[in-house]
């Protein structure tokens, strides 16, 4: 695309630059620069043995620039030239860098270069590190849950400080485990806590309603992008990104009406398309890499570590449907497809990123929006689908598979087995559970029998909606070592303080 043409696409206006965050009266005068600006940092995501996907967003019609290099100070540096950044993306936009050796620091440079390229932004850097490859260690942490039940950027406590202590640890990767957003919590400037204290968020006009519109969506995950803390993670660490349902409405499912006050659009097929474009254009995932051009993908970390992310959000059946029939989570070929996937690894380690827990009860008012149908006895609705996986699995000897979710806002260790459960047909195996990062604490759910699972540890707060300033916040770590092959979990609070560990033994294919 040409200058002009861009320009005739979507003239920016001040709406462009305040629907990315930027109060008004920043926009107005970002508008009279003669240069552009990068106004939401940058994020390297989805990362390769090779290299990595790179974003940003600028406040105009601008060509994103990058420099890579392994020296951090940029010496014989490679330059790429990337997308033009438009309004149509809402200014935001990615580029693969690739032809990186494998397991290395990889820094970049990032810069939006005027249509008429006479001037360039401020450059912004960041950091990643390739996938290894070989007998080499992993360690990466996850968590999920962003900005829930009210509680936002806070400046009196220094932002949203999880995330800090999420780049503290300088892990390998974070994997964001999903509701990377509430867009159907609105917040409010003040929160009186029951012990009088206040709580104040820091607010967006779209932060101060439920999300209908793409552009409110995009609010969402602009609103998030504003914190330091979150930026600076974001540009020292790459990430790995699923989503859940607050993307979207609370507890979501193809098909579904809305029957809430609040929302003006009831369809949530169309809030789920507005969503997911948002989604995509704001995290750094790259859909080359889906399966279905959508979410769920793989990734290899060596010979140690394979990490699958599932959605189980957009092929599931209605919350609604009877829990004692056959339902589905993942759909036909979502499950097919991690079966395979599982069966041809050759990784130590075979990680699942799951959107939700297998065994907890997850209610939806009256109805059940989990896998667990919360009823005695052989699997029934959904788990008919997660008892095909486990059961093919075992048929398979498929070994050392670890199972690792959020979405509950507590931490837990769950271990399954069939000697436990209603039915006998697959291996044990343990499922780790660490949230929120920066939202309202709950729990504990109840644990569903029907795959024998028994909690090893649970750490949640006494009440529901527990504030983040009470120590109930979470996120999990895990570490292989490359030359044993061991895999240790670390439950982890909100500051980093280890809360629990677990060192697993791999087992080797019979």
């Amino acid at each position: 695309m040409d200058r002009r043409t861009v320009l005739r696409a979507g003239a920016l206006s001040a709406g462009f630059l305040v629907a990315g965050g930027l109060p008004a009266n920043t926009a107005n005068a970002a508008l009279r620069r003669d240069r552009p600006v990068l106004t939401h940092g940058v994020q390297a995501g989805d990362v390769t043995t090779d290299g990595a996907l790179v974003w940003t967003r600028a406040d105009r019609p601008s060509r994103m620039l990058v420099e890579v290099s392994t020296d951090p100070s940029f010496h014989h540096a490679r330059r790429i030239r990337g997308p033009v950044l438009t309004p149509a993306s809402d200014g935001t936009g990615k580029l693969r860098v690739c032809g990186l050796p494998p397991g290395c620091e990889a820094y970049y440079r990032v810069r939006a270069e005027d249509l008429d390229g006479r001037t360039t932004s401020e450059p912004l850097t960041g950091s990643f590190r390739t996938a290894p490859v070989g007998n080499a260690d992993v360690r990466f942490a996850w968590s999920g849950d962003v900005v829930g039940q009210g509680w936002g950027i806070n400046p009196d406590i220094g932002g949203m400080p999880g995330f800090a202590a999420v780049a503290a640890r300088k892990p390998d990767f974070f994997l964001h485990s999903g509701d990377t957003v509430y867009a159907d919590n609105p917040l409010v400037e003040k929160v009186t806590l029951p012990d009088g204290q206040v709580w104040r968020n820091i607010v967006t006009p779209e932060k101060s309603k439920v999300a209908e519109t793409l552009a409110e969506y995009r609010g969402q995950f602009a609103y998030n992008m504003l914190d330091s803390n979150v930026r600076a993670l974001a540009a020292s660490v790459p990430s790995i990104v699923q989503w859940d349902d607050h993307e979207v409405v609370n507890n979501w499912y193809p098909g579904e009406i809305l029957d809430l006050p609040q929302y003006t659009e009831k369809r949530v097929d169309v809030l789920a398309q507005r969503a997911f474009q948002a989604f995509h254009e704001w995290q750094p995932v790259d859909k080359a890499r889906a399966v279905d051009g959508r979410v769920y993908r793989s990734f290899s970390f060596g010979r140690r570590v394979e990490l699958f992310v599932l959605d189980m959000r957009t092929y599931k059946d209605a919350n609604t449907a009877p829990r004692d029939g056959v339902g589905q989570i993942l759909g036909a070929r979502q499950a097919r497809w991690l079966v395979d996937s599982l069966s041809r690894s050759r990784a130590t380690w075979k990680i699942v990123a799951a959107d939700l827990p297998i065994g907890l009860i997850v209610p939806d008012g009256a109805d059940i929006e989990g896998v667990a149908n919360g009823l005695p006895g052989k699997p029934g609705g959904r788990e008919h689908e997660l008892a095909w996986v486990l059961r093919t699995l075992s048929q398979r000897r498929v070994r050392n598979v670890v199972w690792l979710t959020a979405d509950v806002h507590y931490t837990a260790a769950h271990h399954y087995s069939p000697e436990r459960a209603a039915v006998g047909d697959f291996d044990p195996f343990w499922e780790f559970v660490s949230g929120p990062l920066h939202a309202g604490a709950f729990g504990p759910n109840t644990l569903d029998p029907t795959f024998g699972p028994v909690a090893e540890f649970v750490h949640a707060p006494p009440a529901a909606n527990t504030s983040p300033l009470l120590g109930y916040q979470h996120f999990g770590e895990v570490s292989v070592d490359g030359r044993s092959g061991e895999l240790t979990v670390w439950l982890r609070d909100g500051r980093g303080t280890s809360l629990w560990t677990k060192t697993l033994q791999p087992e080797h294919a019979s």
